[in-house]
């Protein structure tokens, strides 16, 4: 996993790792989720769990999640305090050893954090950044390195069954809606910080299409998932 992990620190910038809760106008009610704003109510579709096998898949993934998400909130935070920085830097030879700095710093501040993730922690990394950036690892590697790095970053990810072109498509496939659900529930509970994303799709709509999952399959199938 070693060129994955590196691949991943060129993608964060010099933000220190910390997330800072906002307090938001929120009531929960046991078992389910009210959000007031100004303008909406939103109800979130009661969790319901069958039996003792589906609550240990989805609080495994669920967990999963948990770990994945904020490295993907970092990385998003992270790009757009590089692309500041860039847009200072007229020199490409300045330019290439701002990011090389970073990849440096980086290296020693997430390399041991970062290289006990699981494979499965690493795949829902990859959707989590297209989520919150708008772009797949592998552009986002071809936009700031090279496409030769882009490609031989993807052809070693590849040996650990990974692809740094994998997106994020709660609209077209299950499993991320699945994905999108616990984030969902995780934000409006405050154990998460929200952070729009950059694609175009809305979770209140896909509730409907996707009200019967089968969490113990989808999550048993993830191998086969994109």
């Amino acid at each position: 996993m070693k060129n994955f992990i590196t691949l991943l620190l060129i993608l964060l910038s010099f933000i220190a790792f910390s997330q800072k809760k906002e307090k938001e106008d929120l009531i929960l009610i046991e078992g389910d989720s009210i959000e007031f704003s100004l303008d909406e109510v939103r109800l979130l579709k009661k969790l319901k769990l069958d039996n003792k096998k589906e609550r240990s898949y989805y609080y495994w993934y669920r967990k999963k999640i948990r770990k994945a998400y904020p490295y993907a909130l970092l990385t998003s935070n992270a790009l757009n305090e590089v692309d500041t920085h860039l847009k200072k830097i007229k020199s490409k030879r300045k330019r290439k050893k701002y990011i090389k700095k970073a990849q440096k710093l980086l290296n020693e501040e997430f390399k041991e954090q970062l290289k006990n993730m699981t494979r499965t922690e690493g795949r829902l990394l990859i959707r989590l950044i297209h989520r919150q950036t708008g772009e797949t690892v592998f552009n986002l590697i071809k936009k700031y390195r090279s496409g030769w790095k882009a490609f031989w970053y993807n052809s070693s990810a590849n040996i650990f069954k990974l692809s740094l072109k994998t997106t994020y498509q709660p609209e077209n496939y299950a499993l991320d809606f699945l994905v999108e659900d616990i984030l969902q529930r995780d934000f409006l509970n405050g154990y998460l910080v929200n952070k729009e994303s950059k694609l175009n799709f809305d979770y209140f709509d896909l509730t409907t299409k996707y009200k019967n999952l089968d969490i113990v399959k989808l999550i048993d199938n993830r191998k086969k998932s994109r």
